[in-house]
């Protein structure tokens, strides 16, 4: 190629790509103008599948329009086809590529954990990393499925779930107790055998064997009963009416399917819903949907693909995976699956019995969630036009920041900035910001405003300084008048960010809602009719806003009441501050504590137990 020939684009760059190819699985990126990657596929045969996209024809509106705009390709070759596929995935979850369909909202998923670190092993929900000591049962769809099992273990098998540090300091039985909820192991009214054996029943009662607890507890009952021992008796006749009461809700179960994932998909004008159900212990561990983000003209087995790889990214399936449509190739996909979770993963398209019911069920529901949603974004889309027209935006806004701050009289100051779009709000994209700013006085919201944007549009000009990335905000909204409006037209002026619009809303006449004014730099305020949707649809924005500055305002305030001067001491983690104020009962009495007492405490070297009493006492 010579200066004077112009560079190769689309389907003859492609070619020329395929010419150095050979028959090796591997993955493939394509490239756009500015090296951005347009999107990312895996192939079994390299040259074979990077072939197709340089024939003319045969090819979908979007891949037409992604070969268009490709400018560079990036190879990778692999063992194995399955090492393509995870690795294909592992790249679309990084790199979000445009034109691959991408799972919006993948956060971790709850669990119940029977922590047993403590000889009176304590029942908890817990979410993330599974670093701690215990059993793990799960996951379940959200924080409300596993609260309503917490619940039910609770009212049948008395487990604690008081914190180590709790139990240690109790010296007579908590409410709960009373309520009979629990059975007050941290003051001895029961022994640890007979505790071992509730927190034995209730794994049971989680891997889905409650029958034959039932039938144990009946057992014991009349054992008691026969024995005179009237109270024991009653209080197991409690149990056996709350494993009942459990059960009866639990009718839904599935009888014959122990432990699977339930995946249902359904598409319609360019958009999808994933319903996932979640079997364990052959309960239903609820169920949770998702909107994959389409490119448009997509396959339903490309998006359920997609779907299970990215899904299944950082969690460990199950052994079962029942699917509404199929994948391009099953084996594959079940071996990858497979790999993933170090055992056997069946996956498969259920035809009849009752696991084509559960799946039936869970695709009615995925019809039904999509239906909802896209009137919900058919609602938010007309809004986000009222509210250009109402403030005389050049087009609808795709991304709203919406900044707040709270704080008593200046202390623990925070800020917090949410985000809202044509989906609705955004909370992956919300902020937390503390204040520290040292020359800010206390109680000045102009400072702290001044901190937050600054910081926010300072980080934003250093990763994106070309505005490529949907990261900048098409519009601000700030919770206050002309005042504020002014300060933040000047912070952004000195960013050089002034063409961003930003409208500040105050509360107006009396402080009433409904009377909120509207203030533009430079312009006029005005306010809307008292009955407008758009008028609504800023006091939810700016309600929003207001309830994430103050829950994390209310957050640090808690964290710096808890706080003790233990925590500024080099060497004092969570672990030993617990065991520290578990054996002298509080930090003053910490304080006052020699050194070989302090010594005596677990996890206390002398040296820790020198620097402790010298900081005291320094």
């Amino acid at each position: 190629m010579t200066a004077d020939t112009p560079p190769l684009t689309g389907q003859a760059l492609i070619a020329d790509y395929v010419r150095n190819l050979d028959s090796s699985p591997g993955v493939y990126r394509m490239l756009g103008e500015k090296g951005e990657v347009l999107y990312v596929g895996k192939a079994r045969n390299l040259r074979a599948r990077v072939s197709n996209y340089a024939r003319g024809q045969g090819h979908t509106a979007r891949i037409a329009r992604m070969i268009l705009e490709t400018r560079s390709m990036m190879f990778l070759t692999t063992r194995t086809e399955t090492e393509a596929l995870l690795l294909e995935q592992n790249l679309i979850k990084q790199l979000k590529p445009r034109y691959n369909v991408l799972l919006r909202d993948d956060k971790s998923f709850p669990n119940i954990l029977v922590a047993k670190s403590h000889p009176f092993p304590q029942i908890k929900k817990h979410r993330g990393a599974k670093s701690e000591k215990g059993d793990y049962y799960g996951p379940f769809a959200g924080a409300g499925a596993v609260n309503r099992t917490l619940n039910q273990l609770q009212r049948v098998f008395l487990l604690r779930n008081c914190t180590d540090a709790v139990f240690e300091s109790r010296t007579r039985p908590c409410l709960l107790f009373q309520i009979k909820r629990c059975s007050a192991p941290c003051v001895g009214r029961i022994s640890e055998a007979d505790y071992g054996a509730l927190v034995s029943d209730a794994e049971q009662f989680l891997k889905g064997r409650s029958t034959k607890i039932q039938a144990d507890l009946a057992e014991q009952m009349a054992v008691a009963s026969d024995a005179m021992e009237f109270e024991r008796a009653a209080a197991l006749r409690d149990r056996i009416k709350a494993l009942t009461a459990v059960q009866s809700v639990q009718a839904i179960n599935p009888r014959r399917i122990a432990e699977a994932d339930i995946v249902a998909l359904h598409m319609e004008n360019g958009q999808a819903c994933v319903q996932v159900f979640f079997i364990r212990g052959n309960q239903s561990w609820g169920n949770r949907d998702f909107y994959p983000r389409l490119g448009g003209a997509e396959s339903p087995d490309e998006v359920m693909q997609a779907f299970l790889m990215q899904f299944y990214d950082n969690k460990v399936p199950p052994r079962m995976v029942l699917l509404s449509h199929g994948v391009e190739d099953m084996d594959l996909m079940q071996s990858a699956l497979s790999e993933r979770a170090g055992r056997r993963v069946v996956l498969g398209v259920p035809q009849r019995g009752e696991k084509a019911e559960m799946v039936e069920n869970a695709l009615r529901n995925a019809r039904e969630s999509l239906a909802r949603h896209m009137s919900e974004s058919a609602t938010q889309r007309r809004l986000l036009e009222g509210l250009a027209t109402a403030l005389d935006l050049p087009a609808a806004p795709r991304r709203i920041e919406v900044y707040d701050n709270s704080h008593i009289m200046g202390t623990n100051a925070v800020g917090g900035m949410i985000v809202a779009g044509p989906e609705g709000w955004i909370k992956s994209q919300y902020r937390k910001f503390n204040i520290k700013g040292t020359e800010i006085t206390p109680g000045d919201d102009f400072g702290m405003m001044r901190e937050m944007l600054t910081r926010r549009f300072a980080r934003l000009l250093k990763e994106d300084p070309d505005r490529e990335s949907e990261a900048w905000p098409d519009l601000l909204l700030i919770d206050g008048g002309a005042g504020q409006v002014s300060a933040v037209h000047e912070i952004m002026a000195e960013m050089g960010v002034e063409d961003i619009p930003m409208v500040g809303v105050a509360k107006g006449q009396d402080r009433d809602h409904g009377k909120e004014e509207f203030h533009r730099f430079g312009q006029r305020s005005f306010a809307l009719r008292m009955n407008d949707p758009v008028l609504y649809f800023v006091q939810r924005l700016r309600d929003e806003a207001h309830r994430w500055a103050i829950g994390t305002h209310r957050a640090k305030r808690a964290k710096a009441v808890s706080a003790t001067p233990l925590d500024e001491i080099a060497g004092i983690g969570a672990a030993r501050k617990r065991a520290l104020l578990a054996h002298f009962g509080s930090a003053k009495a910490v304080s006052r504590a020699a050194v070989a007492d302090l010594m005596a405490v677990d996890g206390i070297s002398e040296g820790l137990a020198q620097k402790i009493y010298d900081r005291f006492r320094g």
